[in-house]
């Protein structure tokens, strides 16, 4: 049974119990038995236990893992402290630097400090194998993060959702509540940072959105 330890067990009990999840984690058995599958087992729901339901500010959605050896922990963009940036994270940073003044290079890539402060980061799909992108896609995961979704757009407390890239766009069907302020782009990889995601202003537009309904602002710097 999934641990998360904090409201989400609760909340997502019925997606856990559901005969979708039970095939889901059958496959997982398999592949982290018999592959190199990524993150470590331990790390798959690291972004929902950082960040707990009642504390989620903003949502950033990615597509699936880093699959590359050491980088995914379990939180969207992010790697383990100590290993390289990917591209897509350094366009990030050049967005927030642009965006705030912010330069959160040579400061590793490690994003939890974001997740503390109640920026959900969320793959669609929590594992990946090595080398093989998207590789765990339509298996059941998004199952899953469709409900965590759903949950979200449920809540009365207004948040943001930064939807970047097709995959994550998709999402924004099941985001329905007035409240809540979307804002989408395209991804910040290298193939299309430059058609849209640089000078997007996500990240200023998060912070005046929150301040606006009374909420301290994410200090995105690393």
């Amino acid at each position: 049974m999934v641990h998360i330890g904090n409201d989400w067990d609760a909340l997502l009990a019925p997606e856990f119990q559901s005969e979708s999840y039970q095939r889901l984690r059958q496959f997982l058995i398999t592949e982290y038995r018999t592959k190199q599958i990524y993150p470590d087992m331990y790390d798959i729901f690291n972004a929902l236990k950082y960040t707990p339901y009642s504390a989620v500010k903003c949502v950033i959605l990615g597509q699936d893992p880093y699959h590359g050896e050491g980088q995914a922990h379990g939180l969207s963009f992010s790697v383990r402290a100590g290993v390289q940036p990917p591209p897509s994270l350094m366009n990030i940073f050049k967005e927030i630097y642009d965006d705030l003044g912010i330069d959160n290079r040579g400061r590793g890539g490690d994003l939890t400090p974001w997740a503390k402060q109640g920026v959900l980061l969320l793959n669609a799909a929590l594992t990946v194998r090595a080398g093989q992108a998207n590789s765990h896609q339509g298996m059941g995961w998004e199952q899953i993060t469709d409900a965590v979704i759903r949950l979200l757009n449920q809540r009365p407390d207004p948040m943001v959702f930064l939807l970047w890239g097709g995959n994550a766009r998709k999402k924004a069907a099941f985001i329905t509540n007035p409240k809540h302020l979307v804002l989408q782009c395209p991804h910040p990889s290298p193939l299309s940072a430059y058609h849209g995601f640089f000078g997007c202003r996500h990240f200023s537009r998060t912070n005046a959105f929150l301040e606006q309904h009374g909420m301290t602002p994410i200090d995105w710097s690393l």
